[in-house]
């Protein structure tokens, strides 16, 4: 697929959810994530991931390659009242060179990178004792379920999309860090839901992949009119509870 999240940069800033407080709470309590400590978001989109670290103290560089999504992060940091410096580059290519973090962070983003590329990035830019930590927050498309809808219509508009059917377990990011010289390896996970209302559930899903990061704008609004429909008939409660897994792995540069 050709996927381009720049579309999607006025509902990825209104719609998609950031990491729940709980994530952040951890990574505090692991004393990976603290006051001035310098901090990398990878992929970082509109800044959901570095404003919650920069809101909590830290020093924060935010890394994308799509400019529109930094533009609405700019705005949403204002917002906030915390500033996050932006770069507009791939993650297999910084441009950071001779910077250096105790903290690098991939939220719902390490599955598009080169990763052996960017492992390589990483380990020149963490410094001793620094943490890097793949986190995930995806949906879960339980069986007769309105996110097992939902993906369905997203694989009749996206035949080639295959980011559904996910359990938001993901053991096989493990082989590479360990072969990249990384040790220490953890991974911890918890469940949750998130309420939506429909019209918030509509704007998630057009900011996904498979919806306006890769279809047409007709196509766009013709998904959309029938997910519509959809949630009207089959799934008129308000909210929408929708079950998510959050799951991530910490681990440091081995001695």
């Amino acid at each position: 697929m050709d996927i381009d999240f720049a579309k999607t940069a006025k509902d990825y800033a209104q719609h998609r959810v950031g990491f729940p407080t709980k994530f952040f709470d951890r990574l505090e309590q692991e004393g990976f994530l603290k006051k001035n400590c310098t901090a990398l978001d990878l992929g970082t989109g509109t800044g959901l991931v570095a404003r919650e670290m920069a809101l909590r103290g830290a020093e924060v560089v935010g890394l994308d390659r799509a400019g529109p999504l930094l533009k609405e992060a700019v705005r949403l940091d204002k917002s906030a009242g915390v500033s996050v410096r932006y770069v507009e580059a791939p993650v297999e290519a910084m441009g950071l060179d001779g910077e250096s973090f105790d903290l690098i962070v991939a939220g719902q983003c390490w599955h598009w990178f080169e990763r052996r590329t960017v492992l390589q990035q990483i380990k020149n830019l963490l410094n001793e004792g620094g943490v890097l930590v793949v986190a995930h927050f995806d949906w879960l498309p339980i069986p007769e379920s309105m996110v097992e809808a939902t993906e369905k219509l997203i694989l009749k508009y996206s035949p080639t999309w295959e980011l559904g059917g996910g359990t938001g377990l993901y053991p096989h990011w493990l082989p590479d860090l360990a072969a990249e010289g990384f040790g220490g390896i953890r991974t911890e996970s918890f469940d949750l839901h998130v309420p939506y209302v429909p019209e918030d559930w509509r704007g998630r899903i057009r900011a996904s992949a498979g919806v306006a990061a890769s279809l047409s704008q007709p196509e766009v609004e013709a998904f959309d009119e029938e997910l519509k429909g959809i949630l009207a008939s089959k799934y008129p409660q308000t909210p929408l509870l929708v079950p998510h897994r959050v799951w991530w792995l910490t681990a440091g540069l081995r001695g």
